[in-house]
């Protein structure tokens, strides 16, 4: 496994490994209209993948390779949001989550910031909970018109 950080040229390979996981790895958790709010698009339109490229160039974004194929990836706002968190469904369960979560960790800490905080999915929410994170409510949010169950968490380092 080769981890790196993101280049705009992994924007294409981002949306889909997220659609792949909301779509295959949350099936078990939420409803196939909540995933297709959540994910809409299995690979990004042409008008969202500037958008997406942008965001990830912006944050601090961590990618897991091997052969030349994304596995996961994990991105970190600079204000400490823990944004994006996704690895291949053929890949839960097997520490890559927590491996690049560990660089995640370590830029939140060399940049100086004393929190994080993020939305968590249900299975998000105890790969969060094993790592020092708690919950700080449950809420209800809303995709497209679908609501959503996702938990406030955050961790003091």
């Amino acid at each position: 496994m080769e981890f790196r950080r993101f280049r705009e040229t992994d924007a294409p390979a981002c949306g889909a490994l997220f659609f792949r996981a909301v779509h295959e790895g949350a099936a078990s958790r939420y409803t196939e209209e909540q995933r297709a709010a959540w994910a809409p698009w299995r690979v990004p339109p042409p008008e969202v993948l500037p958008r997406l490229a942008a965001k990830l160039a912006e944050e601090i974004t961590w990618l897991a390779e091997e052969d030349g194929a994304l596995q996961g990836f994990m991105s970190l706002r600079k204000d400490g949001y823990l944004d994006m968190a996704f690895v291949a469904p053929e890949r839960m369960g097997t520490g890559l989550a927590g491996q690049l979560y560990d660089r995640i960790e370590a830029a939140a800490r060399a940049l100086g910031l004393a929190h994080l905080t993020s939305e968590a999915s249900h299975f998000s929410r105890a790969f969060f909970a094993r790592r020092g994170w708690q919950v700080d409510a449950p809420q209800q949010i809303e995709r497209r018109g679908v609501r959503i169950e996702n938990f406030r968490m955050s961790k003091t380092l």
